[in-house]
């Protein structure tokens, strides 16, 4: 069985047919890191899989700092999706942290085979639930971890992090200071 078909099938039932018509409208590309997949201030139609690699969609305020929204890990969904849904420019920087494979598709088309298609529908609305359950979590977790905890929580999701991106990535990520990051490892003994 196809690894995409049983990952979104982890969502709910798809079937092969249906599958294959999603399959197709679908573009697989390999993007080198420190690639922007969609800039701030810019109209966006594509939305992505992640396959692997990591992607961070971040903004930057007027003075030129960094927050990082999100970080994207295999496998899942990536994409200026406000924007796209609101017909305007996104206010949101999605950049390739390291290589990466992704699916890229155009999401007016992919809207239009979940119009057809009953099972593309509603695997849709269970991934905007599952993006909504992660956002969440992630607003709680901003409000209810301290740094090191949140830290710790994010080594847990993704093991290698402090190997895949720099370390200023994941302190933008936790909402501290790189130096407050370099801190919490060293207390942690993980320098």
């Amino acid at each position: 069985m196809d690894q995409n078909l049983k990952f979104l099938q982890g969502f709910g039932d798809i079937s092969e047919a249906s599958f294959k018509k999603l399959k197709k409208l679908a573009t697989f590309r390999k993007v080198p890191a420190n690639t922007l997949l969609a800039e701030a201030g810019t109209v966006q139609k594509n939305v992505y899989m992640l396959v692997s690699g990591v992607i961070s969609a971040y903004v930057t305020s007027e003075s030129g700092k960094h927050f990082s929204k999100r970080l994207f890990t295999p496998i899942s969904f990536a994409g200026a999706l406000t924007a796209i849904l609101k017909d305007e420019p996104t206010k949101v920087n999605y950049i390739t942290l390291t290589d990466c494979k992704i699916y890229e598709m155009n999401f007016h088309d992919f809207k239009d085979l979940c119009r057809e298609e009953f099972e593309i529908g509603r695997l849709y609305v269970k991934v905007l639930e599952h993006a909504f359950i992660a956002y969440e979590d992630r607003n709680l977790d901003l409000m209810r971890l301290n740094a090191t905890e949140s830290y710790l929580k994010l080594r847990k999701q993704i093991p290698d992090i402090d190997n895949l991106i720099p370390q200023y990535q994941i302190a933008s990520y936790l909402n501290i200071t790189p130096v407050q990051l370099s801190r919490i490892r060293k207390q942690l003994n993980f320098i």
